[in-house]
């Protein structure tokens, strides 16, 4: 049972939420509040395994509550999934370097929504390709000063290879078949590179990644 919180200023937003988590047989809402204070106070009581977060809330607001949940090691296991309505505006972009492990739009469908909370649950970041062009743009508009992660020096060759791959937006995969490995191989590089780099998931993994200066060979 995937165990979910859900933090909204927006009555609606909780109570759709509510209704299509109890709908589902693998996920349970186990909290929710209006606001980012008593977010955290719920998140904390409740250890859920997903946290839906609405990014602008008065107040405490989700990026901050963020920050207290990614800062805290007693909810290392404690994914977050920012609610936005605006997009991929620089409010998702902060959120993505301060650990959520993806986003979803307000307006999306439910299954969208589901589909979130599941992969998330799982380990894994909600970051499409899409998503991660869009994070390269933003940092690249102006060109960045490379500021590299410490943990970089404890990379493999390989493992800065790889790193550069996901953060180009591909799926393990796809960087398997230009490296011609399998793809567990890439999986176990990308599992190495964001223990050394201390990444919450593969979305926090693409941030280092650009502003360290890693990328595929030319």
């Amino acid at each position: 049972m995937i165990r979910v919180v859900v933090v909204d200023d927006q009555a609606l937003i909780r109570i759709g939420v509510r209704t299509l988590l109890r709908a589902e047989p693998d996920t349970e809402l186990v909290g929710e509040a209006a606001d980012g204070r008593t977010g955290l106070a719920v998140i904390r009581r409740t250890r859920p395994d997903v946290a839906l977060m609405d990014i602008r809330m008065p107040g405490v607001d989700g990026l901050t509550a963020l920050r207290e949940i990614t800062g805290d090691p007693s909810l290392a296991s404690v994914r977050v999934v920012m609610l936005t309505t605006f997009g991929l505006d620089e409010y998702v972009f902060e959120a993505l370097r301060d650990g959520a492990s993806g986003f979803v739009l307000k307006d999306a469908d439910p299954d969208e929504l589901l589909r979130a909370v599941r992969v998330v649950a799982r380990g894994e970041s909600l970051l499409s390709p899409a998503v991660t062009r869009s994070v390269i743009s933003q940092f690249a508009r102006p060109a960045p000063a490379v500021i590299a992660h410490p943990g970089v020096k404890d990379l493999t060759e390989r493992e800065r290879e790889v790193a550069g791959w996901v953060a180009t937006g591909l799926s393990n995969e796809e960087i398997a078949e230009r490296l011609v490995v399998s793809a567990e191989t890439v999986r176990t590089h990308v599992s190495r590179a964001m223990r050394k780099l201390n990444a919450r998931d593969r979305a926090q993994l693409v941030v280092f990644a650009i502003r360290s200066g890693l990328g595929p060979p030319r």
